[in-house]
């Protein structure tokens, strides 16, 4: 099926989704319907988020939880996280361009990470997204990721990975996360 028809039939099935259900992504495999998530899950992205927009220039913001599309890799995502220009929010319920992004940031559920290890980190330097973060409170690890281009197979890759532990103060491009502020989901 083309990625405008799924578009098109994600939409219809959200006017009649149940309250538990928030929003919806398109991937490869088809159109995903999500729930909300966690408090400790929400938690790690509001720190997160506070922490960039004491560091942003004047202009940039740290946004969380838009839609990102990229109908020419027949991609909507919905990073928990998001550094964007002030400009580019426009109309009300677009997605925003991926190539407006400075940094796409997941916090690992504790259920589906598979899709941010996996899916989103060929996804999302195709998408031509220069930095993505990657945070787990499942095992209170993550990586930064930067410099998409074509991997030794031609695809499109993050071809620069730092690994950190939480606790550790990372650089992600021009800024400092302390990851000692992020809380790890309960065993």
């Amino acid at each position: 099926m083309d990625y405008a028809r799924m578009r098109a039939i994600a939409e219809e099935l959200m006017k009649h989704a149940p309250d538990p259900i928030k929003g919806f992504e398109i991937t490869g495999d088809g159109i995903f319907m999500m729930t909300s998530p966690s408090r400790f899950h929400d938690f790690n992205a509001m720190r997160l988020s506070r922490q960039l927009d004491r560091q942003l220039p004047e202009g940039l913001v740290a946004f969380p939880g838009g839609d990102i599309e990229d109908p020419s890799v027949g991609k909507l995502r919905r990073p928990d996280v998001i550094v964007v220009a002030d400009e580019v929010f426009g109309e009300e319920n677009e997605p925003f361009n991926p190539r407006d992004l400075s940094l796409a940031a997941e916090i690992v559920s504790p259920t589906s990470h598979s899709n941010d290890y996996t899916e989103k980190m060929d996804e999302y330097p195709a998408m031509g997204i220069p930095l993505y973060l990657l945070v787990d409170p499942r095992k209170g690890t993550g990586a930064v990721m930067s410099d998409p281009g074509p991997g030794p197979d031609g695809r499109p890759c993050y071809r620069t990975r730092h690994d950190y532990v939480f606790g550790d103060k990372i650089t992600v491009g021009e800024w400092t996360v302390d990851t000692s502020e992020f809380r790890m989901y309960a065993s």
